[in-house]
Protein backbone atom coordinates (compact mmCIF):
# COMPACT_ATOMS: atom_id res chain seq x y z
CA UNK A 1 0.00 0.00 0.00
CA UNK A 2 1.36 3.03 -1.25
CA UNK A 3 0.23 6.83 -0.63
CA UNK A 4 1.44 9.23 -2.22
CA UNK A 5 1.58 12.66 -3.48
CA UNK A 6 0.58 14.22 -6.97
CA UNK A 7 3.22 13.55 -8.67
CA UNK A 8 5.34 11.65 -6.53
CA UNK A 9 5.80 9.24 -9.61
CA UNK A 10 3.30 6.24 -8.59
CA UNK A 11 2.66 5.69 -12.18
CA UNK A 12 6.44 4.86 -13.29
CA UNK A 13 6.80 2.85 -9.78
CA UNK A 14 3.72 0.70 -11.02
CA UNK A 15 5.21 0.50 -14.91
CA UNK A 16 8.44 -0.45 -13.20
CA UNK A 17 7.26 -3.37 -11.06
CA UNK A 18 4.80 -4.79 -13.90
CA UNK A 19 8.10 -4.99 -16.88
CA UNK A 20 10.39 -6.51 -14.50
CA UNK A 21 7.87 -9.21 -13.14
CA UNK A 22 6.89 -9.76 -16.78
CA UNK A 23 10.63 -10.19 -18.43
CA UNK A 24 10.88 -12.61 -15.71
CA UNK A 25 8.06 -14.64 -17.10
CA UNK A 26 5.11 -13.44 -14.76
CA UNK A 27 1.65 -12.56 -15.61
CA UNK A 28 0.49 -9.17 -14.30
CA UNK A 29 -2.67 -6.53 -14.48
CA UNK A 30 -2.65 -3.03 -14.28
CA UNK A 31 -6.19 -1.88 -13.31
CA UNK A 32 -6.97 2.37 -13.52
CA UNK A 33 -10.15 3.40 -12.30
CA UNK A 34 -11.34 4.90 -16.10
CA UNK A 35 -10.51 3.71 -19.41
CA UNK A 36 -9.12 7.11 -20.37
CA UNK A 37 -6.68 6.38 -17.23
CA UNK A 38 -6.13 2.64 -18.07
CA UNK A 39 -5.40 4.33 -22.05
CA UNK A 40 -2.52 6.72 -20.77
CA UNK A 41 -0.92 3.36 -19.02
CA UNK A 42 -1.27 1.34 -21.79
CA UNK A 43 0.10 3.82 -24.38
CA UNK A 44 3.53 4.48 -21.87
CA UNK A 45 4.10 0.59 -21.41
CA UNK A 46 3.46 0.44 -25.47
CA UNK A 47 6.49 3.15 -25.41
CA UNK A 48 8.91 1.22 -22.81
CA UNK A 49 8.52 -1.85 -24.53
CA UNK A 50 8.42 -0.72 -28.02
CA UNK A 51 10.61 -3.70 -29.87
CA UNK A 52 10.49 -6.42 -27.19
CA UNK A 53 6.98 -7.63 -27.30
CA UNK A 54 6.39 -10.92 -28.98
CA UNK A 55 2.56 -10.57 -29.09
CA UNK A 56 0.36 -7.00 -28.84
CA UNK A 57 -2.89 -6.89 -28.88
CA UNK A 58 -4.87 -3.28 -28.70
CA UNK A 59 -7.85 -4.40 -27.96
CA UNK A 60 -7.62 -6.65 -25.47
CA UNK A 61 -4.82 -4.46 -24.27
CA UNK A 62 -2.56 -7.19 -24.02
CA UNK A 63 0.93 -7.62 -24.39
CA UNK A 64 3.27 -11.09 -24.13
CA UNK A 65 7.08 -11.13 -24.25
CA UNK A 66 9.08 -13.73 -25.32
CA UNK A 67 10.26 -15.39 -21.86
CA UNK A 68 6.10 -15.81 -21.95
CA UNK A 69 5.25 -12.69 -19.72
CA UNK A 70 2.51 -11.32 -19.49
CA UNK A 71 1.00 -7.35 -19.24
CA UNK A 72 -2.46 -6.50 -19.27
CA UNK A 73 -3.90 -3.13 -18.75
CA UNK A 74 -7.60 -2.97 -17.73
CA UNK A 75 -10.37 -0.37 -16.44
CA UNK A 76 -11.81 -1.18 -12.96
CA UNK A 77 -15.15 0.99 -13.76
CA UNK A 78 -17.04 -2.72 -13.65
CA UNK A 79 -15.39 -5.11 -10.99
CA UNK A 80 -17.58 -8.27 -12.66
CA UNK A 81 -15.25 -7.91 -16.03
CA UNK A 82 -11.72 -8.25 -13.56
CA UNK A 83 -13.28 -11.74 -12.34
CA UNK A 84 -10.66 -14.26 -13.73
CA UNK A 85 -7.89 -16.51 -12.25
CA UNK A 86 -3.70 -16.62 -12.45
CA UNK A 87 -2.31 -13.68 -11.90
CA UNK A 88 0.64 -13.41 -10.51
CA UNK A 89 0.65 -9.90 -9.83
CA UNK A 90 -1.87 -6.89 -10.03
CA UNK A 91 -0.78 -2.86 -9.84
CA UNK A 92 -3.95 -0.82 -8.79
CA UNK A 93 -3.62 2.55 -9.86
CA UNK A 94 -5.07 5.50 -7.81
CA UNK A 95 -6.96 2.36 -5.76
CA UNK A 96 -9.01 5.00 -3.55
CA UNK A 97 -10.85 5.76 -6.58
CA UNK A 98 -11.42 2.00 -7.37
CA UNK A 99 -14.40 0.30 -5.93
CA UNK A 100 -13.70 -1.78 -2.85
CA UNK A 101 -15.14 -4.73 -4.78
CA UNK A 102 -11.91 -4.72 -7.50
CA UNK A 103 -9.88 -5.96 -4.50
CA UNK A 104 -12.37 -7.80 -2.10
CA UNK A 105 -13.79 -9.87 -5.11
CA UNK A 106 -11.89 -9.67 -8.17
CA UNK A 107 -8.46 -9.39 -7.68
CA UNK A 108 -7.45 -10.72 -4.51
CA UNK A 109 -9.17 -14.04 -5.61
CA UNK A 110 -7.21 -14.28 -8.77
CA UNK A 111 -3.82 -14.19 -6.91
CA UNK A 112 -4.82 -16.95 -4.72
CA UNK A 113 -3.95 -19.64 -6.80
CA UNK A 114 -0.21 -18.09 -6.99
CA UNK A 115 0.15 -16.47 -3.72
CA UNK A 116 0.37 -13.11 -6.01
CA UNK A 117 1.60 -9.89 -4.97
CA UNK A 118 -0.15 -6.74 -5.23
CA UNK A 119 0.48 -2.74 -5.54
CA UNK A 120 -1.61 -0.14 -4.47
CA UNK A 121 -1.13 3.19 -5.31
CA UNK A 122 -3.10 6.19 -4.80
CA UNK A 123 -3.91 9.44 -3.70
CA UNK A 124 -5.90 9.33 -0.15
CA UNK A 125 -9.58 9.81 -0.68
CA UNK A 126 -10.29 10.33 2.97
CA UNK A 127 -10.35 7.17 5.29
CA UNK A 128 -12.38 4.51 2.85
CA UNK A 129 -11.24 1.05 2.14
CA UNK A 130 -8.08 2.01 1.01
CA UNK A 131 -7.00 3.89 3.78
CA UNK A 132 -8.14 0.87 5.86
CA UNK A 133 -6.12 -1.48 4.12
CA UNK A 134 -3.17 0.75 4.42
CA UNK A 135 -3.66 0.77 7.89
CA UNK A 136 -3.33 -3.12 8.21
CA UNK A 137 0.38 -2.81 6.81
CA UNK A 138 0.93 -0.52 9.67
CA UNK A 139 -0.01 -3.12 11.84
CA UNK A 140 3.44 -5.78 12.68
CA UNK A 141 0.60 -8.86 13.49
CA UNK A 142 0.07 -8.25 9.39
CA UNK A 143 2.43 -9.53 8.07
CA UNK A 144 1.58 -10.10 4.36
CA UNK A 145 0.61 -6.09 4.29
CA UNK A 146 3.31 -3.66 4.12
CA UNK A 147 2.08 0.49 3.76
CA UNK A 148 3.87 3.35 3.30
CA UNK A 149 3.03 6.81 3.20
CA UNK A 150 5.36 9.93 0.40
CA UNK A 151 4.41 13.58 -0.23
CA UNK A 152 4.91 15.09 -3.22
CA UNK A 153 8.27 16.60 -2.17
CA UNK A 154 9.82 13.39 -1.37
CA UNK A 155 10.19 13.10 -5.29
CA UNK A 156 13.74 14.70 -5.63
CA UNK A 157 12.17 15.97 -9.61
CA UNK A 158 10.03 18.26 -8.12
CA UNK A 159 11.10 22.09 -7.59
CA UNK A 160 9.50 22.61 -4.23
CA UNK A 161 8.51 26.11 -5.26
CA UNK A 162 5.87 24.24 -7.74
CA UNK A 163 4.74 22.81 -4.33
CA UNK A 164 4.55 25.87 -2.60
CA UNK A 165 2.99 26.92 -5.09
CA UNK A 166 0.13 24.94 -5.19
CA UNK A 167 -0.72 25.28 -1.20
CA UNK A 168 -1.00 29.30 -1.95
CA UNK A 169 -3.97 28.25 -3.92
CA UNK A 170 -5.66 25.14 -2.81
CA UNK A 171 -7.64 25.25 0.04
CA UNK A 172 -5.68 23.60 3.13
CA UNK A 173 -7.54 20.25 3.29
CA UNK A 174 -7.05 19.51 -0.24
CA UNK A 175 -3.42 20.48 -0.46
CA UNK A 176 -3.50 18.21 2.44
CA UNK A 177 -4.84 15.34 0.85
CA UNK A 178 -3.24 15.73 -2.66
CA UNK A 179 0.18 16.87 -1.54
CA UNK A 180 0.96 15.68 1.60
CA UNK A 181 -0.72 12.47 0.51
CA UNK A 182 -2.71 12.85 4.35
CA UNK A 183 -5.76 10.55 5.24
CA UNK A 184 -8.09 12.89 6.48
CA UNK A 185 -10.81 12.18 8.84
CA UNK A 186 -14.27 11.94 7.55
CA UNK A 187 -16.24 15.44 7.96
CA UNK A 188 -19.24 15.16 6.02
CA UNK A 189 -21.95 12.42 4.71
CA UNK A 190 -24.45 10.11 6.73
CA UNK A 191 -22.01 8.59 9.21
CA UNK A 192 -19.08 10.30 11.29
CA UNK A 193 -16.57 8.92 13.67
CA UNK A 194 -16.17 5.87 11.58
CA UNK A 195 -12.76 5.33 11.51
CA UNK A 196 -12.55 5.99 15.16
CA UNK A 197 -15.32 3.30 16.05
CA UNK A 198 -13.30 0.84 13.69
CA UNK A 199 -11.93 -0.88 16.91
CA UNK A 200 -13.57 -4.36 16.94
CA UNK A 201 -11.92 -7.38 16.80
CA UNK A 202 -13.31 -10.08 14.86
CA UNK A 203 -14.28 -13.58 16.42
CA UNK A 204 -15.55 -16.80 15.05
CA UNK A 205 -18.10 -17.99 18.18
CA UNK A 206 -19.40 -16.07 21.05
CA UNK A 207 -18.19 -16.10 24.51
CA UNK A 208 -19.84 -17.65 27.75
CA UNK A 209 -22.65 -15.38 28.31
CA UNK A 210 -23.08 -13.53 25.37
CA UNK A 211 -26.32 -11.99 23.81
CA UNK A 212 -25.79 -11.83 20.03
CA UNK A 213 -28.56 -10.57 17.55
CA UNK A 214 -28.07 -10.73 13.37
CA UNK A 215 -28.49 -8.29 10.83
CA UNK A 216 -29.52 -9.68 7.37
CA UNK A 217 -29.40 -7.66 4.02
CA UNK A 218 -30.23 -9.99 1.19
CA UNK A 219 -28.91 -9.87 -2.53
CA UNK A 220 -28.24 -12.40 -5.41
CA UNK A 221 -27.19 -11.30 -8.62
CA UNK A 222 -25.96 -7.37 -8.38
CA UNK A 223 -25.86 -7.28 -4.95
CA UNK A 224 -24.70 -9.11 -1.57
CA UNK A 225 -26.18 -10.58 0.83
CA UNK A 226 -24.47 -9.70 4.05
CA UNK A 227 -24.80 -10.89 7.92
CA UNK A 228 -23.48 -8.59 10.84
CA UNK A 229 -23.17 -10.50 13.76
CA UNK A 230 -22.90 -7.62 16.62
CA UNK A 231 -22.81 -8.46 20.60
CA UNK A 232 -25.33 -6.74 22.32
CA UNK A 233 -23.38 -7.20 25.77
CA UNK A 234 -20.29 -5.47 24.26
CA UNK A 235 -22.18 -3.17 21.63
CA UNK A 236 -19.15 -4.52 19.49
CA UNK A 237 -19.71 -5.92 15.51
CA UNK A 238 -17.71 -9.51 15.81
CA UNK A 239 -18.29 -10.63 12.25
CA UNK A 240 -19.45 -10.40 8.92
CA UNK A 241 -19.93 -12.17 6.64
CA UNK A 242 -20.77 -11.27 2.47
CA UNK A 243 -21.35 -13.41 -0.45
CA UNK A 244 -23.37 -13.22 -3.51
CA UNK A 245 -23.93 -15.14 -7.03
CA UNK A 246 -24.99 -18.10 -4.73
CA UNK A 247 -29.18 -19.40 -4.67
CA UNK A 248 -31.59 -18.48 -1.97
CA UNK A 249 -31.32 -22.05 -0.39
CA UNK A 250 -27.70 -22.07 -0.24
CA UNK A 251 -28.02 -18.43 1.52
CA UNK A 252 -30.41 -19.81 4.38
CA UNK A 253 -28.44 -22.82 4.91
CA UNK A 254 -25.11 -20.34 5.07
CA UNK A 255 -26.85 -18.02 7.42
CA UNK A 256 -28.12 -21.18 9.00
CA UNK A 257 -24.96 -22.47 9.60
CA UNK A 258 -23.55 -19.29 11.16
CA UNK A 259 -26.72 -18.85 13.64
CA UNK A 260 -25.56 -22.49 14.90
CA UNK A 261 -22.51 -21.13 15.88
CA UNK A 262 -23.39 -18.03 17.62
CA UNK A 263 -27.10 -18.81 18.69
CA UNK A 264 -28.54 -15.18 18.32
CA UNK A 265 -31.05 -14.39 20.24
CA UNK A 266 -32.68 -12.30 17.41
CA UNK A 267 -32.23 -12.27 13.58
CA UNK A 268 -33.81 -9.15 11.78
CA UNK A 269 -33.48 -9.41 8.28
CA UNK A 270 -34.91 -7.20 5.78
CA UNK A 271 -38.42 -8.55 4.61
CA UNK A 272 -38.78 -6.47 1.35
CA UNK A 273 -39.01 -8.61 -2.18
CA UNK A 274 -37.82 -12.20 -2.15
CA UNK A 275 -36.74 -11.80 1.98
CA UNK A 276 -40.80 -12.56 2.71
CA UNK A 277 -40.32 -16.07 1.41
CA UNK A 278 -36.79 -16.45 2.66
CA UNK A 279 -37.78 -15.26 6.45
CA UNK A 280 -40.72 -17.69 5.95
CA UNK A 281 -38.53 -20.43 5.24
CA UNK A 282 -36.28 -19.92 8.33
CA UNK A 283 -38.91 -19.39 10.88
CA UNK A 284 -40.25 -22.53 9.38
CA UNK A 285 -36.82 -24.21 10.63
CA UNK A 286 -36.98 -22.70 13.89
CA UNK A 287 -34.31 -19.88 13.70
CA UNK A 288 -35.59 -16.88 15.32
CA UNK A 289 -35.64 -14.35 12.77
CA UNK A 290 -37.27 -11.36 12.69
CA UNK A 291 -39.09 -9.02 9.92
CA UNK A 292 -38.04 -5.70 9.25
CA UNK A 293 -39.90 -4.44 5.91
CA UNK A 294 -38.14 -1.35 4.52
CA UNK A 295 -40.01 1.60 3.98
CA UNK A 296 -39.16 5.86 3.34
CA UNK A 297 -40.40 6.13 6.68
CA UNK A 298 -38.96 2.85 8.25
CA UNK A 299 -35.53 3.36 6.63
CA UNK A 300 -34.36 6.92 7.96
CA UNK A 301 -34.64 5.93 11.48
CA UNK A 302 -33.08 2.73 10.78
CA UNK A 303 -30.26 4.70 9.54
CA UNK A 304 -30.21 7.71 12.35
CA UNK A 305 -29.84 5.38 15.29
CA UNK A 306 -26.82 3.66 13.52
CA UNK A 307 -25.32 7.04 12.64
CA UNK A 308 -26.04 8.82 16.48
CA UNK A 309 -24.37 5.32 17.66
CA UNK A 310 -21.59 5.50 15.75
CA UNK A 311 -21.17 9.66 16.25
CA UNK A 312 -21.60 9.16 20.50
CA UNK A 313 -18.70 5.95 20.61
CA UNK A 314 -21.83 3.57 21.34
CA UNK A 315 -20.80 0.82 18.92
CA UNK A 316 -17.71 -0.37 18.05
CA UNK A 317 -17.04 -2.14 14.33
CA UNK A 318 -14.58 -4.03 12.45
CA UNK A 319 -11.73 -2.44 10.31
CA UNK A 320 -13.19 -4.34 7.22
CA UNK A 321 -12.40 -2.12 4.05
CA UNK A 322 -15.53 -2.91 2.67
CA UNK A 323 -18.05 -2.24 5.64
CA UNK A 324 -15.85 1.38 6.03
CA UNK A 325 -15.71 2.54 2.57
CA UNK A 326 -19.68 1.69 2.29
CA UNK A 327 -20.53 3.64 5.61
CA UNK A 328 -18.41 6.46 4.53
CA UNK A 329 -19.68 6.77 1.20
CA UNK A 330 -23.20 6.33 2.76
CA UNK A 331 -25.36 9.65 1.66
CA UNK A 332 -28.47 11.65 2.06
CA UNK A 333 -30.00 13.13 -0.92
CA UNK A 334 -32.88 15.85 -0.93
CA UNK A 335 -35.19 14.82 -3.75
CA UNK A 336 -37.06 17.49 -5.52
CA UNK A 337 -40.65 16.64 -3.57
CA UNK A 338 -38.44 18.24 -0.46
CA UNK A 339 -38.35 14.30 1.10
CA UNK A 340 -34.94 12.99 1.68
CA UNK A 341 -33.30 9.50 0.47
CA UNK A 342 -30.38 7.40 2.34
CA UNK A 343 -28.66 5.66 -0.02
CA UNK A 344 -25.31 4.94 -1.69
CA UNK A 345 -23.98 6.32 -4.37
CA UNK A 346 -25.30 5.32 -8.11
CA UNK A 347 -23.27 2.43 -8.55
CA UNK A 348 -22.14 1.73 -5.27
CA UNK A 349 -23.50 -0.99 -2.68
CA UNK A 350 -25.27 -0.39 1.23
CA UNK A 351 -24.92 -4.28 2.04
CA UNK A 352 -23.07 -4.31 4.84
CA UNK A 353 -24.36 -0.50 6.23
CA UNK A 354 -27.88 -2.42 6.35
CA UNK A 355 -27.26 -5.63 7.85
CA UNK A 356 -25.30 -3.39 10.65
CA UNK A 357 -28.17 -0.78 10.84
CA UNK A 358 -30.40 -3.73 11.31
CA UNK A 359 -28.10 -5.73 13.73
CA UNK A 360 -28.36 -2.43 15.62
CA UNK A 361 -32.09 -2.05 15.72
CA UNK A 362 -32.02 -5.59 17.20
CA UNK A 363 -29.84 -4.88 19.95
CA UNK A 364 -31.42 -1.82 20.89
CA UNK A 365 -34.99 -3.15 20.30
CA UNK A 366 -34.98 -6.80 20.98
CA UNK A 367 -35.58 -7.58 24.87
CA UNK A 368 -34.08 -11.17 26.07
CA UNK A 369 -36.32 -14.09 26.31
CA UNK A 370 -38.52 -13.55 23.81
CA UNK A 371 -39.89 -16.34 21.37
CA UNK A 372 -40.01 -15.96 17.90
CA UNK A 373 -41.11 -19.56 16.87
Amino acid sequence: MVACGRRFGKTETGKILLIERALDGLTGWWISPTYRMADDVWRGLKASLSGVWRVKCEDMRRIELPGGGVIVVRSGHNPDDLRGSGLDVAVLDEAAYLHPDVWAAAIRPALADRRGEGLFLSTPRGRNWFWGLYMLGQNPAQSQWQSWRFPTSANPLIDPAEIEAARALLPERLFRQEYLAEFLADTGGVFRRVEAAATADARSAPLPGERVVFGVDWGRDNDFTAIAVLSVTERRLVALDRFNEIGWGLQRGRLAAVAERWQPDAIWAEANSIGGPNIEALQTEGLPVMPFTMTASSKGPLIESLALALERGELAILPDPVLMGELQAYALERLPSGCFRYSAPPGDHDDTVIALALAWHGATNAAPGISFV
